[in-house]
């Protein structure tokens, strides 16, 4: 089992630059490859969790978002900035690296990335 940690605006849905008014007002525009990505995850019992800049009071709203377009998720972490994220891990004994980032181009989808080379 793996542990997947995605972004929503520009990852998920395509990216708005008219702020968090848009999240309430707009219906979300699902990016090709990410609904089937999600769910061949959640089908070899990889958990999944979300990680998004919105703020917490637009949880109910995001949650339902996701619900609806039927991606699935284990937690869902609000309200942290996405400027930059690090993420930190140790390498195992084996020498083997336990970590990996993937940067995709903004509201490219799924679908032209080569998720081997991660381990998916």
């Amino acid at each position: 089992m793996k542990t997947i940690i995605c972004d929503i605006d520009g990852t998920i849905f395509k990216y708005s630059s008219q702020g968090t008014a848009h999240i309430v007002r707009e219906e979300p525009r699902l990016l090709p490859g990410v609904k089937e990505k999600f769910n061949e995850w959640e089908m070899k019992g990889h958990r999944i969790i979300i990680i998004t800049g919105r703020r917490e009071s637009l949880r109910k709203h995001t949650e339902a978002q996701l619900t609806d377009f039927g991606i699935p998720f284990d937690t869902l972490l609000m309200g942290h900035a996405d400027t930059e994220r690090i993420l930190i891990n140790d390498v195992a004994s084996t020498g083997r690296n336990k970590a990996f980032a993937v940067s995709l181009q903004r509201d490219s989808g799924f679908e032209c990335e080569n998720w081997e080379r991660v381990g998916l």
